[in-house]
């Protein structure tokens, strides 16, 4: 039995009246390739919208759209409108919407002609409509990354670092697909531009609670001595979705699976938050420094361990939310036969003073029980059960085990932060429950959270690459998955653990954990 009494925590006192946000100053022009696309559609746009009415954006900008479809400027503005109308996170306000449309234009033309770029460098000559200092936002396949970012260095639109006007490309996910590929990709990325101008992005990062996480570990005195093996016992990270393969989103999952779409960047990148050493201050680089010192001490992977250390899950039919569910095999552009991973468990260890002997236990999939991502940072036990503890669910209760602390940092669905600890029960006898004291964002602060890419695209805007991958980070991580993804290419024998759509994955997964340990909705 389980169950934690709520504690709410109330912030300061604060002025009534926060400061005003600080514009852009640079003047802007970002170019978006793939702009009638899924990604443009649901997030980027609406991002710069709402970056738009809270006074982020620049006095003068322009966004060009380019993409294959027929569409002028004005039939691209109705679309961006309709795209906003929809996906927005603030109050609409159709005056802002029609301002913040003017500054958009479109540009029809195929990644594949050359012509095509050399016209749209035509464009962008004029300066009165399109500033100089320009951003290229890759909204495309990954397949397509080398060849645009080749095509528009050669119609001349990068201008070389700390010039009078700059040049930044952004570059969505997957940046490569093994080792291999990513290396690759990095030689040809810096032959046209410096690390400086490049932006990969993974939106993970600009989730509030996931920056939250450096802030609480380096700002409060309290809690930073805690985080090393004296007083740690694990660390549990879990990326759980309850979607499966809609929107047509098939072939590309299959030909990349769980552990490329979300172990390698996403989840990686969470345990280099939590783990890393504290930076010597808060510039890109000092902080990206110590994210890759964590990816380096991560006690490598070999075909040995694997069996013990790495369990892979595809889902089968099942419940979702009241729903029937297809299983992975019968979705939309899916192979009858796959054997892509819907589901991925790890368990990491790193070989550094701070975390040496504590495991890291990693968890994502497809089609589970609930979507959350959250981090789960577990303290180790009193040496002495020196008190009753009692645990209740609803109006039964019984006397258990004393439960550990927990820390956690909820990401999605509802970020913020809680602590359980243990407070003795309001009777006559001496025993304590586990109560949980609990830091909401959404009742802390009246206002709804900035978008991941708002926060990214800033970023960007203003040249700050701190929430970015660095080149040497993309290809540890790459390094550290890349014994897995050779065992499981190939004649592979690694089996193919089910589990019912609806559920916390395959139960192998609990076979990740040293001794009686489990995952925590076990």
């Amino acid at each position: 039995m389980s169950a934690f009494a709520d504690i709410r925590v109330s912030h300061v006192d604060r002025p009534s009246s926060p400061p005003p946000p600080p514009r852009v100053a640079d003047p802007i022009t970002l170019t978006i390739f793939g702009a009638t696309g899924d990604l443009t559609h649901r997030k980027l746009m609406p991002a710069l919208f709402a970056m738009y009415c809270e006074g982020f954006m620049p006095g003068k900008f322009a966004i060009i759209g380019f993409a294959r479809r027929e569409y002028d400027d004005g039939s691209f503005r109705a679309y961006i409108a309709n795209s906003v109308r929809e996906y927005h996170r603030l109050e609409m306000d159709e005056q802002k919407l029609d301002q913040f449309c003017a500054n958009l234009y479109y540009h029809r033309g195929d990644l594949k002609d050359e012509q095509a770029f050399a016209s749209i460098q035509a464009r962008l000559q004029d300066t009165d409509t399109f500033p100089r200092n320009h951003l290229f936002y890759l909204s495309v396949a990954p397949g397509f990354f080398e060849s645009v970012i080749e095509s528009i260095s050669a119609a001349g639109l990068i201008q070389p670092p700390r010039g009078e006007s700059w040049s930044r490309v952004v570059i969505e996910k997957p940046f490569g697909k093994d080792l291999e590929s990513a290396r690759l990709l990095n030689e040809v990325v810096r032959k046209r531009l410096d690390e400086s101008q490049i932006f990969r992005i993974d939106h993970y990062l600009g989730k509030e609670t996931v920056q939250n996480i450096l802030s609480f570990r380096f700002a409060n005195a309290i809690f930073e001595p805690l985080f090393r093996s004296d007083h740690i016992d694990q660390i549990e990270i879990t990326a759980s979705e309850t979607v499966g393969m809609e929107t047509g989103r098939g072939g590309y999952y299959d030909a990349t699976g769980c552990l490329r779409d979300m172990v390698q960047n996403h989840l990686l990148q969470l345990l280099c938050l939590v783990a890393m050493e504290p930076p010597a201050n808060l510039t890109a680089d000092a902080i990206r420094n110590e994210k890759v010192k964590v990816l380096q001490s991560i006690v490598p992977l070999n075909a040995a361990s694997l069996g013990s250390t790495v369990v892979r899950g595809q889902y089968t039919t099942g419940t979702v939310d009241g729903e029937q569910v297809p299983a992975y095999r019968e979705e939309e552009r899916i192979a009858t036969d796959s054997m892509t991973e819907s589901f991925v468990g790890l368990r990491l260890a790193i070989a550094n003073w701070r975390w040496s002997g504590v495991p890291i236990y990693l968890r994502t999939g497809k089609r589970m029980a609930v979507r959350r991502t959250e981090i789960r940072v577990q303290f180790k036990s009193p040496p002495l059960e020196l008190f009753q503890t009692v645990a209740c669910v609803g109006d039964v209760c019984d006397l258990t085990h004393t439960q550990p602390n927990v820390l956690v940092f909820r990401i999605q669905p509802n970020e913020g932060i809680s602590l359980q600890f243990a407070a003795k029960r309001p009777t006559l006898q001496l025993q304590v429950e586990s109560v949980a004291m609990d830091f909401d964002y959404s009742e802390t602060w009246e206002r709804s959270l900035p978008g991941a890419y708002e926060r990214l695209l800033l970023d960007a805007m203003r040249g700050d690459s701190t929430l970015f991958t660095r080149s040497d980070e993309v290809e540890t991580a790459w390094g550290i998955l890349e014994p897995i993804l050779k065992q499981w290419s190939g004649n592979d024998r690694t089996p193919m653990n089910l589990y019912p759509a609806g559920s916390w994955g395959p139960p192998a997964a609990a076979g990740l954990f040293d001794g009686p340990g489990h995952w925590s909705d076990e």
